[in-house]
């Protein structure tokens, strides 16, 4: 795992972030298959990023680092500005309960984290089998200023998360939204209160 991505790949590579990379599965197999991109997995539980980046130094993937952070701590501390090709969020937490709403991940203030991130014209793939989530969500993304829907991201069978096949095991399908941001001047970090 890292503490800071600033040293650790070769910049002239695109980057991509997976959040909330989970077992791994995905991350594994798009960072194989891409050897000339840099992949960093963001994980909140130790146990899962201790074992997909053992996975990866086995596999002799070096374009793939770990990031055993709270996602937006580490969007806002160890991602740089602009930096970013490609954001994935697969199968985030739905919080199913009306009142753990507000825990969602997917709101306006996300899309401005992510947009800053963001290289111009980079793009945010969304997939979750929550009906009510994806309900929920994509008008989030539509309503956005800063982006703009494209095809959604079909992954190739070996890049499906072990979410995704759990849940089409039972005749659960994913639900995909998949955006680009808008080349427009960066929304600035706000200001931290004196």
């Amino acid at each position: 795992m890292v503490s800071q991505t600033q040293d650790v790949f070769d910049h002239t590579h695109p980057l991509e972030v997976d959040i909330g990379s989970g077992k791994g599965r995905f991350l594994l197999a798009r960072a194989a298959a891409f050897p000339l991109v840099n992949f960093i997995g963001i994980e909140r539980q130790r146990r899962r990023a201790d074992k997909v980046s053992a996975k990866a130094q086995r596999a002799g993937l070096d374009n793939l680092r770990l990031l055993n952070m709270d996602i937006h701590e580490a969007l806002e501390t160890q991602i740089p500005e602009a930096s970013v090709q490609t954001f994935y969020i697969f199968y985030p937490d739905p919080w199913p309960k009306r009142r753990h709403h507000c825990r969602r991940l997917i709101n306006a203030e996300f899309l401005v984290l992510l947009h800053r991130k963001l290289r111009p014209d980079g793009h945010v793939h969304f997939a979750t089998d929550d009906l009510d989530y994806f309900a929920a969500a994509t008008p989030v993304f539509l309503a956005s200023p800063l982006f703009t829907p494209i095809a959604p991201f079909i992954p190739q069978p070996d890049e499906q998360t072990d979410f995704e096949l759990l849940f089409a095991a039972v005749g659960k399908h994913a639900n995909r939204c998949s955006v680009q941001a808008i080349n427009t001047p960066r929304v600035a970090a706000p200001e931290p209160p004196v």
